[in-house]
Protein backbone atom coordinates (compact mmCIF):
# COMPACT_ATOMS: atom_id res chain seq x y z
CA UNK A 1 0.00 0.00 0.00
CA UNK A 2 2.11 2.96 -1.07
CA UNK A 3 1.42 6.69 -1.59
CA UNK A 4 3.02 7.63 -4.99
CA UNK A 5 4.08 5.36 -8.27
CA UNK A 6 7.84 3.90 -7.11
CA UNK A 7 7.23 4.25 -3.39
CA UNK A 8 6.20 0.34 -3.38
CA UNK A 9 9.58 -0.37 -5.81
CA UNK A 10 11.74 2.11 -3.23
CA UNK A 11 9.89 0.31 -0.27
CA UNK A 12 10.04 -3.19 -0.37
CA UNK A 13 10.55 -4.42 -4.52
CA UNK A 14 12.77 -6.50 -3.47
CA UNK A 15 10.74 -8.70 -0.89
CA UNK A 16 7.89 -8.41 -3.07
CA UNK A 17 10.36 -9.80 -5.97
CA UNK A 18 10.82 -13.18 -3.61
CA UNK A 19 7.61 -13.10 -2.00
CA UNK A 20 6.07 -13.42 -6.06
CA UNK A 21 8.30 -15.91 -7.25
CA UNK A 22 7.79 -18.58 -3.86
CA UNK A 23 4.31 -18.85 -5.13
CA UNK A 24 2.55 -16.20 -3.28
CA UNK A 25 0.29 -13.38 -4.82
CA UNK A 26 1.39 -9.82 -4.95
CA UNK A 27 -0.48 -6.52 -4.78
CA UNK A 28 0.18 -3.11 -5.57
CA UNK A 29 -2.23 -0.37 -4.43
CA UNK A 30 -1.03 2.74 -5.53
CA UNK A 31 -3.29 6.20 -3.40
CA UNK A 32 -1.62 9.27 -5.17
CA UNK A 33 -1.54 10.28 -8.71
CA UNK A 34 2.16 11.18 -8.26
CA UNK A 35 2.67 14.06 -10.62
CA UNK A 36 0.85 17.11 -9.99
CA UNK A 37 2.61 18.51 -6.90
CA UNK A 38 5.46 19.42 -9.63
CA UNK A 39 3.27 21.82 -11.60
CA UNK A 40 1.05 25.08 -10.79
CA UNK A 41 -1.66 23.98 -12.64
CA UNK A 42 -3.17 21.31 -14.76
CA UNK A 43 -1.97 20.93 -18.61
CA UNK A 44 -1.80 18.64 -21.68
CA UNK A 45 2.07 18.30 -20.68
CA UNK A 46 0.86 17.33 -17.22
CA UNK A 47 -2.12 14.71 -18.60
CA UNK A 48 0.48 13.01 -20.18
CA UNK A 49 3.74 13.01 -17.88
CA UNK A 50 0.39 11.63 -14.92
CA UNK A 51 0.43 8.38 -18.49
CA UNK A 52 3.36 7.65 -18.86
CA UNK A 53 3.99 7.63 -15.36
CA UNK A 54 1.04 5.38 -14.63
CA UNK A 55 2.21 3.54 -17.55
CA UNK A 56 5.65 3.02 -15.87
CA UNK A 57 4.24 1.95 -12.70
CA UNK A 58 2.28 -0.66 -14.55
CA UNK A 59 5.78 -2.06 -16.23
CA UNK A 60 7.32 -1.98 -12.74
CA UNK A 61 5.03 -4.47 -11.58
CA UNK A 62 5.29 -7.01 -14.05
CA UNK A 63 8.85 -6.89 -13.53
CA UNK A 64 8.28 -7.51 -9.35
CA UNK A 65 5.78 -10.35 -10.71
CA UNK A 66 2.72 -8.38 -8.90
CA UNK A 67 -0.43 -10.10 -10.14
CA UNK A 68 -2.26 -6.77 -9.48
CA UNK A 69 -1.77 -2.80 -9.42
CA UNK A 70 -4.02 -0.17 -8.79
CA UNK A 71 -3.98 3.52 -8.63
CA UNK A 72 -6.52 5.95 -7.32
CA UNK A 73 -4.74 8.83 -8.08
CA UNK A 74 -5.51 11.27 -5.04
CA UNK A 75 -4.13 14.60 -4.84
CA UNK A 76 -0.25 14.32 -5.12
CA UNK A 77 1.45 15.41 -2.06
CA UNK A 78 -2.25 16.65 -0.61
CA UNK A 79 -3.65 13.76 0.86
CA UNK A 80 -3.34 15.97 3.75
CA UNK A 81 -6.03 17.77 2.72
CA UNK A 82 -8.45 15.02 2.71
CA UNK A 83 -11.02 13.66 5.11
CA UNK A 84 -8.61 10.66 6.52
CA UNK A 85 -12.19 8.75 6.30
CA UNK A 86 -11.92 9.13 2.67
CA UNK A 87 -8.77 7.41 2.27
CA UNK A 88 -9.51 5.07 4.88
CA UNK A 89 -12.87 3.87 2.76
CA UNK A 90 -10.30 3.16 -0.27
CA UNK A 91 -8.37 1.02 1.70
CA UNK A 92 -10.82 -0.39 3.71
CA UNK A 93 -12.38 -1.36 -0.49
CA UNK A 94 -9.03 -2.99 -1.27
CA UNK A 95 -8.51 -5.07 1.73
CA UNK A 96 -12.44 -6.07 2.32
CA UNK A 97 -11.72 -6.95 -1.60
CA UNK A 98 -8.38 -8.55 -2.11
CA UNK A 99 -8.41 -9.93 1.74
CA UNK A 100 -4.88 -10.13 2.18
CA UNK A 101 -2.97 -11.83 5.24
CA UNK A 102 0.37 -9.50 5.26
CA UNK A 103 0.20 -5.73 4.27
CA UNK A 104 3.54 -3.83 3.77
CA UNK A 105 3.04 -0.05 3.56
CA UNK A 106 4.80 3.55 4.73
CA UNK A 107 6.16 4.52 7.69
CA UNK A 108 5.02 6.60 9.95
CA UNK A 109 7.76 9.36 10.35
CA UNK A 110 8.39 10.13 6.92
CA UNK A 111 9.17 13.52 5.48
CA UNK A 112 6.57 12.95 2.80
CA UNK A 113 3.27 14.02 4.19
CA UNK A 114 1.41 11.47 2.21
CA UNK A 115 3.18 8.46 3.36
CA UNK A 116 2.38 9.80 6.70
CA UNK A 117 -1.60 10.09 5.44
CA UNK A 118 -1.30 6.54 4.22
CA UNK A 119 0.07 5.01 7.33
CA UNK A 120 -2.40 6.10 8.90
CA UNK A 121 -5.09 4.99 6.58
CA UNK A 122 -3.74 1.29 6.53
CA UNK A 123 -3.45 1.14 10.36
CA UNK A 124 -7.21 2.62 10.43
CA UNK A 125 -8.55 0.36 7.71
CA UNK A 126 -6.82 -2.61 9.05
CA UNK A 127 -8.10 -2.65 12.87
CA UNK A 128 -7.42 -5.73 14.41
CA UNK A 129 -11.26 -6.75 14.99
CA UNK A 130 -12.94 -10.06 14.16
CA UNK A 131 -12.96 -11.30 10.50
CA UNK A 132 -10.23 -8.56 9.35
CA UNK A 133 -7.70 -10.65 7.28
CA UNK A 134 -4.29 -9.15 7.90
CA UNK A 135 -2.19 -10.88 9.96
CA UNK A 136 0.95 -8.65 9.83
CA UNK A 137 1.73 -4.98 8.67
CA UNK A 138 5.00 -4.06 7.84
CA UNK A 139 6.11 -0.37 7.53
CA UNK A 140 8.92 0.12 5.00
CA UNK A 141 11.47 2.92 4.29
CA UNK A 142 11.59 4.77 0.99
CA UNK A 143 14.76 6.35 -0.08
CA UNK A 144 14.67 10.33 -0.12
CA UNK A 145 12.06 10.22 2.64
CA UNK A 146 12.67 8.34 5.60
CA UNK A 147 16.09 9.04 5.92
CA UNK A 148 15.59 12.78 5.08
CA UNK A 149 13.47 12.94 8.19
CA UNK A 150 16.94 12.73 9.84
CA UNK A 151 14.96 11.46 12.86
CA UNK A 152 13.01 14.22 13.81
CA UNK A 153 9.53 13.14 13.02
CA UNK A 154 8.32 10.65 15.27
CA UNK A 155 8.13 7.74 15.00
CA UNK A 156 11.62 7.25 14.01
CA UNK A 157 12.36 4.45 11.72
CA UNK A 158 13.65 1.37 14.08
CA UNK A 159 13.73 -1.53 11.26
CA UNK A 160 13.53 -4.98 13.42
CA UNK A 161 12.25 -7.41 10.77
CA UNK A 162 15.03 -7.59 7.83
CA UNK A 163 14.23 -9.57 4.46
CA UNK A 164 17.24 -11.51 2.94
CA UNK A 165 16.66 -10.40 -0.68
CA UNK A 166 20.43 -11.27 -1.97
CA UNK A 167 18.47 -13.15 -5.39
CA UNK A 168 15.98 -10.19 -6.21
CA UNK A 169 17.74 -7.19 -5.64
CA UNK A 170 18.77 -6.71 -8.93
CA UNK A 171 14.81 -7.33 -10.09
CA UNK A 172 14.30 -3.91 -8.17
CA UNK A 173 16.87 -2.27 -9.77
CA UNK A 174 15.29 -3.36 -13.08
CA UNK A 175 11.35 -2.52 -11.82
CA UNK A 176 12.82 1.16 -10.81
CA UNK A 177 14.42 1.89 -14.28
CA UNK A 178 10.71 1.56 -15.69
CA UNK A 179 10.39 4.42 -14.03
CA UNK A 180 12.41 6.86 -15.97
CA UNK A 181 11.14 10.05 -14.87
CA UNK A 182 11.51 9.34 -10.66
CA UNK A 183 14.89 7.67 -11.19
CA UNK A 184 18.18 9.89 -10.36
CA UNK A 185 21.79 9.73 -11.07
CA UNK A 186 23.82 9.18 -7.87
CA UNK A 187 24.57 9.59 -5.28
CA UNK A 188 21.08 10.54 -4.99
CA UNK A 189 19.36 7.66 -2.78
CA UNK A 190 16.93 6.21 -5.36
CA UNK A 191 20.38 5.89 -7.60
CA UNK A 192 21.27 2.19 -8.47
CA UNK A 193 24.43 2.80 -6.42
CA UNK A 194 22.30 3.91 -3.68
CA UNK A 195 20.20 1.08 -3.82
CA UNK A 196 22.23 -1.34 -3.67
CA UNK A 197 24.84 0.03 -1.33
CA UNK A 198 21.51 0.36 1.00
CA UNK A 199 20.49 -3.05 1.02
CA UNK A 200 24.34 -3.97 1.11
CA UNK A 201 24.19 -1.97 4.65
CA UNK A 202 21.23 -4.03 5.84
CA UNK A 203 22.33 -7.52 4.73
CA UNK A 204 25.73 -6.73 6.36
CA UNK A 205 23.80 -5.89 10.33
CA UNK A 206 21.90 -9.38 9.47
CA UNK A 207 24.29 -11.24 7.83
CA UNK A 208 23.71 -11.82 4.44
CA UNK A 209 24.58 -10.16 1.37
CA UNK A 210 22.11 -7.81 0.96
CA UNK A 211 18.46 -7.14 2.86
CA UNK A 212 15.51 -4.67 2.87
CA UNK A 213 14.64 -3.77 6.51
CA UNK A 214 11.01 -3.24 7.68
CA UNK A 215 9.51 -2.45 10.89
CA UNK A 216 6.96 -4.87 12.59
CA UNK A 217 3.61 -2.87 12.98
CA UNK A 218 1.30 -5.57 14.37
CA UNK A 219 1.86 -9.51 13.93
CA UNK A 220 -1.53 -11.46 15.34
CA UNK A 221 -1.11 -14.84 15.52
CA UNK A 222 -3.99 -17.45 15.08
Amino acid sequence: MAAHPDDEVLGCGATSARLAAEGHEVHFAILGEGITARHRGQSDAEANQKEQLHKHAHAAATKIGAKSLEIHKLPDNRLDTMPLLDVVKIVEELVGRIRPEVVYTHHGGDLNVDHGVVYRAVLTATRPMAGQPVREIYAFEVPSSTEWAFQRLEPAFRPNVFVDVGRTIETKIAAMECYESEARKFPHPRSPEALRALATRWGSVVGCNAAEAFELVRSVRP
